[in-house]
């Protein structure tokens, strides 16, 4: 079985995590991420929050009533939509992606783990504003269910 590392999300940028779990991921090993809602990205959050609906207003040429490119809403489909941009796009690359989980919060059976962050990703370096996942995924229109994490 190969080795399990758990990633703490939370006050980390969301690209400069994403590029160090897909090292770990070439690496051959299996990562999870906890506290997905609270990674960060940077930028204004108007500006970022309009890059990510720019999508929802495209159309295809070919049916322009049918809606455009998916976007993924929650910031477990972020998380892993980041990671899945940077993985190769290939049949490993699809395996890769399939040894992540991304939790939101942190599930019972993580208590208690030696948790690892990544610290050239950490939210110090910014200088600027930042919004994080969960802010943006509320955004979008994800709804908050109460409920254990998924995945």
């Amino acid at each position: 079985m190969s080795e399990v590392v758990i990633v703490n999300a939370e006050n980390q940028i969301l690209g400069r995590m994403a590029t160090n779990v897909v090292k770990l991921l070439k690496e051959g090993k299996k990562v999870v991420i906890v506290n997905a809602e609270k990674a960060v990205i940077s930028g204004p959050k108007s500006r970022v929050v309009a890059g990510y609906k720019l999508y929802f207003s495209l159309r295809t040429l070919f049916n322009p009533e049918k809606q455009g490119v998916r976007r993924p809403r929650s910031p477990i489909n972020i998380v892993k939509r980041t990671i899945r941009g940077m993985l190769p796009k290939t049949p490993k690359g699809r395996q890769m992606l399939k040894s992540v989980k991304v939790y939101i919060g942190v599930p019972q059976q993580y208590n208690g783990k030696n948790f690892i962050s990544f610290p050239d990703a950490d939210v110090k370096r910014l200088k600027g504003k930042y919004i994080t996942v969960g802010e943006l995924a509320k955004e979008m229109g994800w709804k908050v269910y109460v409920r254990a994490a998924v995945q």
